[in-house]
């Protein structure tokens, strides 16, 4: 396709989106998966959900910088250049620990963050948000510079594997014991480079082996390190041992007191959002070139890259509470502080009919 062309469907496809935007009537994407451990009646949508939506109402919305943010892209620059339905103001935060205390203090409405720091904040917070949507399924890749055997979890026996913090090291740790791998005995899982960017230095360096890495830094460290390459893909390794439930690593979330308050306008959201998931999936280099643009990842050509290898999604309803309450009670099996302690009960779920 030639240059002028690729513009002109670049051009179509940025309008359908700002038309999907505008429209705001959009439905769940389905997913199987267990039933989940119920503990409180799920909410329910406020009585004015189908009301008007005031147009001029301020929503702050956060997102998380990386794969977790790609989903909100199409939405955000449209809103920068006036083609979003409702009155947004958009922050990308490098730290999720900056949106957790942002939600707690008001300052923000909408966020989109990891799964655990969504569970351990309604938890923290005695339910002050709720889970709207996920975004991202699995992220995490064993990537290898080939001086070992690691095309299996049996390769991996007596190996050191380096992994960050929290939720990826936990999600390794689950898949080795699923695969007769005693952590700390059979192998050691390693922590040292707690954040994924130390990580990624450290594999793109030479200085470490083999590592759990999330996309986009895959690509990052393959391209730096040739001798880098992917051993294993961990959410096929999941799928293997955990078929009734799916790995969900990314998600977005509201503010209980906004939900309650701005049901129309928390629809429209959610419309205006899952037209900006599917405006990625239609035009990968488009998107990847706002992802630069809105600021949620540094290179353009690198976030198209990796952007097949993201898995970002849209599922919300009941579909939503399902797959994510499947997988909060493996973290809290592997890990209970991962999610804050407790699994959350149905009211962290909100459901807009």
């Amino acid at each position: 396709m030639s240059s002028f062309a690729k513009k002109i469907l670049s051009l179509v496809l940025t309008l359908s989106m700002l038309t999907l935007l505008a429209a705001c009537g959009a439905q769940s994407a389905p997913v199987e998966s267990a039933a989940p451990a119920a503990s409180e009646e799920p909410a329910a949508a406020p009585d004015n959900a189908q009301a008007e939506y005031d147009s001029t109402l301020p929503v702050n919305v956060m997102t998380l910088n990386g794969t977790t943010g790609f989903g909100m892209a199409n939405l955000m620059y449209a809103a920068q250049n006036g083609g979003a339905a409702l009155n947004y103001s958009f922050t990308v935060e490098t730290d999720a620990s900056n949106i957790t205390a942002a939600l707690i203090n008001g300052s923000a409405d909408i966020a989109a963050l990891p799964t655990n720091a969504a569970a351990a904040l309604y938890s923290k917070t005695g339910g002050a948000v709720q889970v709207l949507a996920l975004n991202t399924l699995g992220v995490l890749y064993l990537v290898s510079d080939g001086t070992c055997a690691a095309a299996s979890f049996d390769d991996l026996k007596g190996q050191t594997v380096y992994a960050p913090a929290q939720n990826p090291s936990f999600i390794f740790q689950y898949l080795c014991e699923k695969n007769g791998l005693k952590p700390g005995e059979d192998i050691i899982i390693d922590t040292t480079y707690a954040q994924p960017a130390d990580l990624n230095a450290a594999v793109s360096s030479g200085e470490v082996s083999l590592a759990v890495l999330p996309e986009p830094m895959v690509t990052i460290a393959c391209a730096a390190n040739s001798a880098l390459s992917v051993a294993m893909d961990l959410t096929a390794e999941w799928d293997k041992v955990s078929p009734a439930g799916s790995l969900v690593q990314g998600c977005v979330v509201v503010r209980t007191e906004f939900a309650k308050e701005h049901a129309a306008e928390l629809k429209c959201f959610l419309d205006e959002y899952k037209a900006s998931v599917e405006a990625l999936s239609a035009d990968v280099q488009g998107t990847a070139e706002k992802i630069q643009e809105t600021g949620i990842f540094a290179k353009a050509a690198v976030a198209a890259k990796a952007i097949p290898n993201c898995n970002v999604c849209f599922i919300a309803g009941s579909d939503m509470r399902d797959a994510l309450s499947s997988f909060y009670e493996i973290m809290f099996a592997v890990a209970p502080a991962s999610i804050g302690g407790a699994i959350p009960g149905d009211d962290f779920y909100c459901v807009l009919e």
